[in-house]
């Protein structure tokens, strides 16, 4: 049984366990003890997003590494897949990022990263897990010069505003593209609207204001309908919503319809297939997509494995097999041939793209892909529910997935980042799955935690 890191890394509410300056200071620690060798200075790069709660949870994990002689290079209010980006563009030995994604304010999170800018693998989550409960380090405290550094990288936007722009093709421009663009009053403030408006566009920019307590509030990725209703009200090419970290992307055609990331990875997929650049002509992404996004690979002449959710088992599947194009429903979508993590901004412009290059508008591109009917349903808990102990639960489902045939299918599955557990029905009756999930639903919501 894992003790801190679920899906994600390590999430909860801000100054209660296990988010707490006393943990975070430990990770740290542990950290540093990973990557530490004693013939060369390290050094660790940190990164947050917007939240109240950053600052000390940003000095805890930074007291931490320095207390055992490991420097750290201190980059602000930076996106995740920035933090990736400046751990490798900088060498340095490892990168957290302090944020709870897409969660509310009142929550954060600890996410990690390698000297090659992918999140460390469940093992050596364990390992650092291990150093912390077992005491392994309390021995360990060097001294004098042998402390480490905290040092600030005042030009890490700018470093990673340029890298986004590069991704660009130099022979095109968005001049006279209008794109309303909701950061979410997180991490991509200070980033996104520079690198659309210093390409061409017109940009109307929206959460982009943080406050330390409204991001991800009613806007972002999560609430793209007050992007969606800019769209339509100022006329706009399109719209791009963006979650409080910036790894995540949701869109919104010319006429306001949203576009999940199933769609998105299908519009892409397809450009790739065609430039011959999709590596085995295989999409990897997660048991959450939409069937119809399967439909849609087979029909380009390419194929679709699903992992488990989690942009991070995505690109494990990824490494592991040479593919180079991935994502999940969510947002999360994985250019594995730029940058290792999951890039709101990267994924946007590669879109931008396509539709320069094809001179075609969103809603036509989106059609690539037809969805199956889907609901998904949030059940908040108040604690641990063993669904295999909740009456006559799993016949339920039986019975359901029977009724649907090959043409739809049922998931369960508890949140790894909060606690919620999510049920998704899919089939070929809106109004029959719809049932379902309600019923599944009512059925969770009834239950008492273990």
């Amino acid at each position: 049984m894992r003790k801190l890191f679920g899906t994600d890394g390590i999430r909860g509410v801000a100054n209660i366990y296990p988010m707490t300056t006393e943990i975070a200071m430990q990770v740290g620690r542990a950290i540093a003890f990973i990557v530490k060798n004693k013939n060369a200075r390290h050094r660790i790069v940190i990164g947050k997003d917007t939240r109240q709660s950053g600052y000390m949870i940003e000095n805890a994990l930074a007291a931490g590494i320095c207390s055992m002689g490991v420097d750290v290079l201190l980059v602000g209010p930076l996106p995740t897949p920035g933090i990736a980006f400046i751990t490798t563009s900088m060498r340095a030995d490892a990168g957290v990022v302090i944020s709870a994604s897409h969660n509310p304010f009142q929550d954060n999170g600890i996410k990690i990263f390698s000297h090659d800018g992918f999140k460390l693998p469940d093992e050596l989550e364990a390992d650092i897990e291990d150093l912390i409960f077992s005491q392994k380090m309390a021995a360990l405290r060097p001294v004098a010069e042998e402390v480490g550094r905290a040092k600030r990288i005042d030009d890490a936007k700018g470093r990673y505003i340029v890298f986004l722009k590069n991704i660009f093709p130099k022979k095109q421009s968005l001049d006279g593209m209008h794109i309303v663009l909701d950061c979410a009053h997180g991490a991509t403030y200070g980033v996104a609207p520079y690198v659309f408006e210093e390409l061409g566009a017109k940009v109307t920019s929206l959460g982009v204001n943080p406050d330390g307590k409204n991001i991800n509030h009613e806007c972002g990725a999560l609430h793209p309908e007050l992007m969606a209703a800019k769209v339509k009200e100022t006329g706009a090419d399109i719209g791009l919503a963006l979650d409080g970290d910036g790894d995540r992307l949701i869109v919104c055609d010319e006429k306001g319809k949203v576009v999940d990331g199933d769609h998105i990875m299908a519009v892409c997929a397809q450009d790739l297939m065609k430039k011959r650049k999709l590596k085995k002509k295989t999409l990897v992404t997660t048991v959450m997509s939409n069937m119809g996004l399967e439909v849609a690979m087979k029909n380009m002449g390419g194929k679709m494995i699903r992992t488990q959710v989690g942009d991070r088992y995505v690109v494990e599947e990824m490494r592991k097999n040479g593919y180079s194009f991935g994502g999940e429903q969510s947002g999360h979508l994985v250019f594995l041939d730029h940058i290792t993590t999951g890039d709101g901004n990267l994924a946007a412009l590669r879109l931008l793209a396509i539709m320069r290059k094809r001179n075609k508008p969103m809603s036509e591109l989106a059609k690539v892909m037809e969805s199956y009917p889907q609901v998904l349903k949030n059940i908040r808990t108040a604690g641990t529910i063993n669904l295999d102990l909740v009456p006559d639960f799993q016949k339920t489902i039986g019975k359901m997935e029977k009724k649907l045939g090959k043409k739809g299918r049922i998931l369960v599955r508890a949140s790894g980042t909060e606690p919620v557990i999510r049920v998704m029905v899919e089939g070929e009756s809106q109004k029959t799955i719809n049932r379902m999930a309600d019923e599944l639903g009512d059925m969770i919501a009834k239950a008492k935690p273990v």
